[in-house]
């Protein structure tokens, strides 16, 4: 009896170690899911400080680029700035430098007389006997026309009286010839071996030509003369000149202007 009761005592001693174990196990179990679950419940101060470390980073990221942002933008103002201002004052240099030129060269063509326009195109090719030599060069007259200065000039080989050679002078798209100063004068008593007439007539007081100016210059013939009309002869060209009626049939000379 007292055998089968120890093997019992030591049986019933093994189920409750047993028991107390699994409770054990149990128990620790469940202290773990609730560690666990307090962990997951309440983040450690570690992982505050590494969120808080992260944030802080990238502020620190953002707020650099966005300054580095700023002054480029401002290093960039800056220099267009500076651009508009150096050509804002090119420009001004340039206006400046053109204006006092250009009160130069008006100082000049008041001073210097070559440089004013008060000089008819005659008295210019007087003053510069080059530039008449080229314009010659580069007239194109008709053929029996002569060129000089700005016209052409035809000498007839038949003789009518002034208004018929004036007529004959328009058909041909001129007129009879105007003397406008020495050098047509000279030019024509040389290219003349004959009598010729010239658009000179007598209109009550005044002689005038056929371009309607009145006769300022003239190198009439001495001697006695009388009639209307003007003739050119073939004499010294100071004074060749004389007067006869305009019914007297005589060579002419027709001039065109170009």
């Amino acid at each position: 009896m007292e055998m089968q009761e120890i093997a019992k005592e030591v049986e019933q001693g093994e189920t409750d170690e047993g028991a107390s174990e699994s409770m054990v196990e149990v128990r620790t179990e469940e202290k773990a899911e609730t560690d666990l679950y307090s962990e997951l419940q309440s983040p450690s101060e570690d992982i505050y400080s590494e969120a808080l470390l992260v944030d802080r980073l990238a502020t620190t990221r953002s707020g650099k680029k966005t300054v580095t942002n700023t002054r480029l933008y401002r290093a960039a103002c800056l220099f267009l700035t500076i651009i508009c201002l150096v050509l804002l004052l090119v420009v001004i240099i340039l206006s400046v430098k053109l204006q006092t030129t250009t009160g130069e060269t008006a100082a000049v063509g008041r001073q210097g007389a070559p440089l004013a326009p008060r000089c008819s195109h005659d008295e210019c090719l007087d003053l510069f006997p080059i530039t008449q030599h080229q314009r010659c060069a580069c007239q194109q007259c008709a053929k029996g026309w002569l060129p000089f200065g700005r016209s052409c000039f035809f000498l007839s080989t038949y003789r009518l009286s002034w208004d018929e050679s004036q007529r004959n002078c328009t058909a041909n798209g001129g007129a009879l010839a105007v003397v406008s100063n020495r050098r047509v004068q000279n030019f024509l008593t040389e290219k003349g071996k004959m009598m010729y007439w010239i658009g000179l007539r007598q209109k009550g007081a005044e002689w005038t030509w056929v371009d309607k100016t009145v006769l300022s210059q003239s190198y009439w013939k001495e001697g006695p003369s009388d009639g209307d009309c003007g003739i050119l002869s073939n004499d010294k060209p100071e004074k060749n000149w004389i007067k006869d009626s305009c019914d007297s049939v005589s060579y002419f000379i027709c001039q065109l202007q170009l």
